[in-house]
Formats: structure tokens, C-alpha cells, sequence
């Protein structure tokens, strides 16, 4: 048995089976079924958990002030490392689950660290800490010399693209377009999207976004994620895209990302540690019938 969920279109399966979350059960062509929408149950990636305490993937992760902890896989198999949707949806299936209550906030456990939630509304409010952003070339990682990777230039085919990386417990290379130029949009996503991904700069691959300033409080975001392509919206893209247009003084805290999905609401202190907020939505629980 497998539960939908989504943020914004960014949409998740959690395996409510305890089984489904084994090492042998968690392989990537497993994920890439589940995943495919024509084969399987469709997906922008898969959620495993929760894992408690006495688990050994919750030990390793070295975060005891976490409740749980759950993995995140990607489309094509691979794990990433945080996710503000995932992370929210993961939050909004143990409320549902009556594992934790409304109001009373609880950290989970990811690879990119801890998050705290809360639950202030179960379907249009879900309020995740995501951490400290980044833009430590060492932290993100980008190569080459050490540098705040905020004034970055690169020649993709004769194209000179200008950008800014971040972390937020994953790496991000959010292109900066000028308030005059032309709306970023899905073509463009799709076009530089996968040669930034890929590109030898980001020796972990990269979450690429594209934004423009719409106010001081507002910015339109089009986003290729790492190891899922295009998507109508992602938490952790949304957290970099703000925390980079504050840094760049384009922007005051708090910032509204608009992205194809929908809006979320970004809070920056002056450390730069992000608080996201924004809906989710339960879409279906399903059986999958064919051999996996």
C-alpha cells in the first residue's frame, strides 16, 4: 500500500508498509517503477519511514534531538539529501497517522540535517525550520577555489549564464535574471536545466532554478531538480531561490516564491536560517499489483 501526497504539484509516495522501508526493498529500479507514470504509481520521488530510534539508518545520522527519520528518493534512484516538500509531506503523513499532533512541533532526521515542523494547518499550512543556507563554495560543494559562490559565471554553447549556488542541506545553482528580461519559463528550465545539473562544477550535481524579482517580497521561480527533472515546485529550491535573492539585496524577508505549482512563504533571519511554509495535499492511497 502506497499514500499520495503533494506540495504544489511536487508530489511524493510513502510505502505504508514498515517492510517496504528495508535495504533490500530500497534499490533503484524498485524507485524508478514506482516512480514512472506509465508503468507505475507516478511520482517526482518516494519517502521512506519513519525510522525510530532504535533504527540503524536513524543511528547513523547522528541527529538525536529528532523524533524520526526518513529517507528521500529521487525519480532516478538516487537520494537526495533534503527536501522542503518532502520534509513537509512526511510531516502531514505522521499527523495523519495520529503519530504526531497539531501545534506541537517535532524534528525529523534527513541526511541534510535535522528540520523542525509543525503543523498549523494539515492542508494549507505545514511549517518546516530548514537550516542554516549556505553559499560556501566548500559546503555546497562547488569546485574549484574556496569562494562565497555568489557571482558566478559560466559558458554553456556560446551562452553566458550568470548565477548564485547555495545549500540547504542540498546544492543549488539558482540563475538570477534580470527584472526586464523575458519570463523564465518551462522551456528555459528544460534547455539549461540538465547542462547545469550534470556540469563538471557540481561534483555532486546540482538543483538548478531560474528567478526574477517580481517585488521586494515576491520572485518567480522555474526549477529542474536534480535527479528529477522538471517540476511545478520544489521546498528546498524555493528556500535557496529566497535566501539568494536576500543576499543579493533584490529581496527582503520575508520573500513569496511563485512557482508553477503555487506560492510558498520563505522567512529569513540574519544568520540566513529559513523557516518554509505552505500547504499539502492528500491525494490517493493505492495498491501496486504488478511483479516490482
Amino acid at each position: 500500500m502506497y499514500r499520495k501526497y503533494h506540495g504544489l504539484g511536487n508530489d511524493y509516495l510513502i510505502p505504508m508498509c514498515r517492510e517496504e522501508a528495508t535495504p533490500e526493498k530500497i534499490n533503484s529500479g524498485r524507485v524508478r517503477l514506482l516512480c514512472d507514470t506509465h508503468y507505475g504509481l507516478g511520482s517526482d520521488g518516494i519517502l521512506y519511514g519513519p525510522y525510530m530510534p532504535d533504527s540503524e539508518f536513524y543511528k547513523q545520522l547522528g541527529q538525536p534531538e529528532a523524533f524520526c527519520a526518513f529517507r528521500i528518493l529521487d525519480p532516478d534512484g538516487s537520494e537526495a539529501e533534503k527536501s522542503g516538500n518532502g520534509v513537509r509531506i512526511f510531516a502531514r503523513y505522521l499527523f495523519d497517522c495520529g503519530i504526531v499532533k497539531q501545534d506541537e512541533p517535532f524534528v525529523l532526521a534527513t541526511l541534510g540535517g535535522p528540520v523542525r515542523c509543525r503543523i498549523i494547518d494539515p492542508d494549507k499550512a505545514i511549517q518546516a525550520e530548514m537550516g542554516h543556507v549556505s553559499f560556501d563554495s566548500a559546503e555546497i560543494p562547488v569546485n574549484g577555489p574556496h569562494r562565497i559562490a555568489l557571482h558566478e559565471t559560466l559558458e554553456l554553447d556560446g551562452e553566458t549564464v550568470h548565477f548564485a549556488a547555495a545549500t540547504v542541506g542540498n546544492p543549488h545553482c539558482v540563475v538570477v535574471l534580470d527584472e526586464n528580461a523575458p519570463k523564465p519559463d518551462k522551456a528555459l528550465a528544460c534547455r539549461l536545466g540538465p547542462k547545469l545539473e550534470s556540469h563538471s562544477l557540481f561534483p555532486n550535481r546540482t538543483n538548478v532554478q531560474f528567478i526574477q524579482r517580481i517585488s521586494p517580497h515576491r520572485i518567480r521561480v522555474e526549477i529542474y531538480e536534480r535527479g528529477a527533472g522538471y517540476t511545478l515546485a520544489s521546498g528546498s529550491s524555493a528556500t535557496a531561490c529566497a535566501a539568494v535573492a536576500v543576499k543579493l539585496g533584490l529581496c527582503e524577508s520575508p520573500v513569496i516564491a511563485l512557482m508553477p505549482g503555487g506560492a510558498l512563504e520563505i522567512s529569513l533571519d540574519d544568520d540566513f536560517n529559513a523557516t518554509l511554509v505552505g500547504p499539502v495535499t492528500r491525494v490517493y492511497d493505492a495498491l501496486l499489483f504488478q511483479n516490482e
